[in-house]
């Protein structure tokens, strides 16, 4: 802090842009207000993103307000829609875990944050519905087929029966919109939800994380066919404990060793690894997510043919020089992606394993260390280190070269950078949101509205996700970086988009 007072600067300046960089066109939008922040946002299904081609972008506003922020980009207007819970009088506000301790200069002592839906992630289906990872009810009211006794087969095997008092941040479930209708439902699931992407099979089968250690780390999933069929969010929804092959028959055996318990080697073994981000691979309907106790793992989860019965799990440990992992996300290879604070892209190729996977000690997360690759991000580094000074949150891969720059192509958000950064043929394309200063990325998405329109019809979505969006370089700001000076030009959230013409000049 004193070296930075006295005038110091980073020994390397940010570098101008360069090659296929000044070709982005960077177009920028507010929405909801400057009371309130976004977590993340959908444009579209990311299996099919010509879905809702031109429509509007929908958001979730996690612990700040009951309300969803929708975008129509078409038009340039916004506007909120009130998210419900199913049982309001009993169902806990964030207002619980987050009390106001202080006057804040812009709000005096208004319980800014009070939100019961604390809609964390949303993901949309073909049919345009919006399914969000939303608390309904009190997280001590948990339904009976949660537990043991229950005729689900998934309780059968491991009963879910934590009852939390009070606000429990990842105590949700999942609630869909519907656009056509302007109607809610409720998917009463007996786990905990964080995120969520679908699977390309023909029950549109919706993967889902926990983000909860210990004996509330399981992976959970909703047959949303069924749920659309029959309303009946008991037999539609699974999940299963986190089991390794640790006794190395291939295949998971019930009575596994517990974490933390003395290991018997003839016996499988639950881990505890909650999983934070979560993705389907396309290469092999393989289910992946990340846990973040350090230095950060990834899961994967083979349903087998007959889940859960016939699920397992393998654990693959971040090696140095990577560390700190949060979201990630899968290419159509079935490689694995993710952002890590070590100031770098990681990745982790199954293929080039060359030993067995499963077998004594394979829960420890130390199998294939060939598998991993890792991709210094661009910046200022800190004095000795190999990576920048960069913490991404999360990496969306552009499996269908909605952006342009190929196929496959993962993402990562550069949360001290104001930027992305897309890792192209092994090289980092920088893509910097120039104005204004506080573009803090949290969810991409992706939207072709129309193939034939070139770069014109193809956009990245992504929300700025700060807290505080308040602090966001105000349009009076006093100087570069300063939020505004009264409530009419203080910032709200911001909705960025993406688009990339093939020259700096093109129309």
């Amino acid at each position: 802090t004193d070296r930075i007072a006295a005038g110091e600067l980073p020994r390397v300046a940010p570098p101008r842009p360069i090659g296929v960089e000044r070709n982005l066109v960077v177009t920028i939008r507010d929405w909801l207000d400057p009371k309130h922040y976004l977590h993340d946002l959908t444009a579209s299904d990311k299996r099919h993103p010509t879905v809702n081609a031109n429509g509007p972008v929908y958001g979730a506003t996690e612990l700040s307000v009951n309300t969803m922020p929708v975008l129509d980009p078409a038009r340039n207007e916004k506007r909120v829609v009130a998210m419900p819970v199913r049982d309001p009088a009993r169902t806990p506000s964030s207002a619980l875990a987050n009390p106001v301790f202080a006057a804040s200069p812009y709000f005096g002592t208004e319980q800014v944050w009070d939100s019961q839906v604390n809609a964390h992630s949303p993901a949309m289906d073909r049919q345009g519905r919006i399914y969000f990872t939303a608390q309904s009810r009190p997280p001590n009211d948990i339904p009976a087929y949660c537990k043991k006794g229950s005729p689900l087969r998934s309780a059968q095997l491991y009963p879910l029966t934590q009852q939390r008092e009070g606000f429990f941040q990842n105590a949700r479930q999942i609630t869909v919109y519907d656009p056509r209708s302007n109607k809610f439902a409720f998917i009463d699931t007996c786990f905990g939800t964080q995120h969520l992407n679908f699977a390309e099979d023909e029950n549109d089968t919706l993967w889902l994380s926990t983000n909860t250690q210990g004996k509330d780390a399981v992976v959970g999933w909703v047959n949303t066919k069924k749920f659309w069929q029959t309303g009946d969010a008991a037999a539609a929804q699974g999940w299963s404990a986190l089991v390794v092959d640790t006794n190395g028959n291939g295949k998971r055996d019930e009575g596994y060793n517990e974490p933390g318990a003395p290991a018997d080697s003839n016996k499988d073994t639950r881990i505890s690894l909650g999983l934070y981000g979560i993705s389907y691979s396309p290469a092999d309907g393989s289910i992946w997510g990340s846990s973040l106790p350090p230095p950060g793992y990834i899961v994967r989860v083979d349903p087998g043919t007959n889940p859960p019965d016939t699920t397992l799990a393998e654990v693959y440990k971040v090696p140095l020089p990577g560390y700190g992992i949060r979201g990630m996300d899968v290419d159509r290879n079935g490689v694995v992606w993710v952002p890590l604070d070590s100031g770098h892209i990681g990745s982790f190729d199954r293929r080039k394993c060359k030993g067995p996977l499963n077998g004594p000690g394979a829960e420890r997360g130390e199998k294939c260390p060939e598998g991993w690759s890792f991709y210094p991000l661009p910046g200022p580094p800190l004095e000795g280190d190999i990576g920048a000074a960069e913490n991404p949150y999360y990496v969306w891969v552009d499996q269908h070269d909605i952006l342009g720059l190929g196929a496959n192509v993962p993402i990562a958000t550069g949360n001290q950078s104001d930027s992305l950064h897309a890792l192209v043929d092994g090289r980092i394309v920088e893509l910097r949101g120039p104005y204004p200063m506080g573009f803090f990325a949290k969810q991409i998405d992706g939207r072709i509205d129309d193939p034939a329109a070139g770069w014109k019809g193809r956009s990245l979505w992504v929300t700025s996700g700060n807290r505080t969006p308040v602090h966001i370089e105000g349009i009076d700001a006093p100087h570069p970086g300063a939020p505004g000076t009264t409530s009419a030009t203080q910032s709200s959230p911001l909705v960025v988009q993406f688009q990339l013409r093939p020259d700096p000049l093109a129309h």
